[in-house]
């Protein structure tokens, strides 16, 4: 009786150790789905059931709809919008104090993950204390306008968060990794579980 319990208990871990992720995986693109859907879903306000006339939600337009807002902006991007035109606009939302910053820290933001100019494309590792280690990416590699000589600007994100600090350190404690940006954030996002290779 106890080999059979054993063996039950552990199909059961087994199972857990495959479903787990993959239920874990889907759940989160579906919870992520469906809350950006209904948040950018605005077919209730117009259209109407013609059986019922009560408001009527379409799945999915949502998203099709900044899918289709986004690549009509790609192309407007590509071939009408010219770097004077882009400087003009740009200066125009500098005028405007609250939304510079805004719209300056969106971009930002934005760039360093997409876009020709990656920010997150050097990836580290620092010696913090002495034995104590942390993976981050070098983000500025000269903050001499704000003081600091041989001193360089690292991005820390957090494990199982999207967010992250960013510590100033001295540059000989930085030592670039042989890996590739997406591993080293998979790497650190994981909390380390993710293995790392070149």
């Amino acid at each position: 009786m106890k080999k059979i319990f054993n063996a039950f208990i552990t199909y059961c871990l087994k199972g857990v150790l495959l479903i787990l992720p993959i239920g874990g995986a889907l759940f989160l693109l579906l919870w992520g789905f469906s809350t950006l859907d209904s948040f950018l879903n605005f077919s209730e306000s117009f259209l109407l059931d013609p059986e019922t006339g009560k408001p009527l939600y379409i799945p999915g337009l949502g998203i099709l709809s900044i899918i289709i807002v986004v690549f009509v902006a790609g192309i407007i991007a590509t071939f009408l919008i010219t770097e004077p035109i882009y400087a003009w606009i740009n200066r125009q939302i500098n005028k405007v104090p609250i939304l510079r910053f805004l719209y300056s820290s969106v971009k930002d933001i934005t760039e360093a993950f997409v876009g020709d100019e990656k920010k997150l494309n050097e990836p580290v590792i620092v010696e913090m204390v002495s034995g104590i280690k942390k993976i981050g990416f070098l983000t500025q590699k000269d903050l001499r306008a704000i003081g600091l000589k041989d001193e360089v600007a690292v991005y820390f994100p957090w494990s199982y968060s999207f967010a992250g600090e960013l510590v100033i350190v001295k540059a000989d404690r930085v030592k670039p990794l042989n890996v590739s940006s997406a591993q080293a954030m998979k790497f650190i996002v994981s909390g380390g579980v993710t293995s790392i290779h070149n």
